[in-house]
C-alpha cells in the first residue's frame, strides 16, 4: 500500500513518510520546552512557580503541555476538532504521552467532557480520542465517562479572559469515587486554565487528592 498510495506530509505535502508529518515538519513543531512554571506550564524564571500561581494557585497540582498553541500546531488541532480529522488524534496523543511519561503517574485518566448538545453537534469528544491514545501507550485506567458537563457553556475562545471563569462555574459533575486517588485530566488546549481548574474542583469534591492537567498545547500570553 505504501508503494501504491504513499503517505504525504500533512503540512508540506512531501511523499514517502510512514508518519502523518515528515521528519522536517515534525522537528519544526512548536515544542513547549524551557523553564516553565510547574503549576500552569507558562514560562517562568528558572522553572519556579510563577507569581500568579503563588497568589492564586489553580485547583490542579501541575500542568504539562507537549507543544505551544502556535502555527502549525493550531491548524492541526482545528483540523481534528472542527473538520473531523480523527487520524490526527493518534499522532498528537502519542506526543503528549511521550511528554508526560516521566511525570508522576496518576491512578486514573479523565478526559475533559463535552456537553451532550456539543457532543451531538461535533460527533465526538476530541479530548477522549486523545486520552484513548495516552491511556493505551502508558497503560493507564481511562474513565471515559468519569466526568460530565452538566451545563452548556459558550466556546471559551469567544470570551474575554475575565469572563471565562464565570462561564464554566458549576459546569461539571462527577459521580466517581476518587478517594485518595491521583487523577490526570486530559484536554487538547489550555489557554487560561479555567475549565481545567473548575473540573479539578469537582474532582476534589469526589476525593481526589492530587490532580495533574495534561494538554497537547499551551497557549502563551
Amino acid at each position: 500500500m505504501q508503494l501504491i498510495l504513499p503517505h504525504r506530509c500533512l503540512l508540506c505535502g512531501a511523499a514517502g513518510s510512514d508518519e502523518m508529518l515528515c521528519p522536517a515538519c515534525h522537528a519544526s513543531l512548536p515544542w513547549h520546552r524551557g523553564p516553565l512554571c510547574p503549576r500552569c506550564a507558562l514560562p517562568s524564571m528558572d522553572g519556579m512557580t510563577c507569581g500568579h500561581c503563588l497568589n492564586k494557585p489553580p485547583a490542579f497540582d501541575r500542568a504539562i503541555a507537549a507543544l505551544r498553541y502556535e502555527f502549525p500546531l493550531d491548524e492541526l488541532l482545528q483540523e481534528l476538532k472542527y473538520r473531523h480529522q480523527l487520524a490526527l488524534a493518534p499522532m498528537l496523543g502519542a506526543e503528549l504521552a511521550k511528554r508526560v511519561q516521566s511525570a508522576p503517574r496518576p491512578d486514573v485518566l479523565i478526559p475533559m467532557p463535552l456537553h451532550p448538545s456539543r457532543l451531538r453537534e461535533r460527533g465526538f469528544n476530541q479530548a477522549l480520542e486523545l486520552a484513548k491514545v495516552v491511556a493505551g501507550q502508558l497503560d493507564l485506567p481511562l474513565l471515559a465517562q468519569g466526568a460530565g458537563r452538566i451545563r452548556a457553556t459558550p466556546p471559551q475562545v469567544g470570551l474575554p479572559w475575565k469572563e471565562r471563569a464565570k462561564s464554566v462555574r458549576g459546569a461539571f459533575s462527577c459521580s466517581e469515587d476518587l478517594s485518595g486517588k491521583h487523577v490526570a485530566i486530559l484536554d487538547d488546549v489550555m489557554t487560561t486554565g479555567t475549565s481545567l481548574h473548575e473540573l479539578a474542583l469537582t474532582l476534589q469534591k469526589q476525593g481526589a487528592v492530587e490532580i495533574s492537567a495534561w494538554v497537547v498545547a499551551r497557549t502563551l500570553p
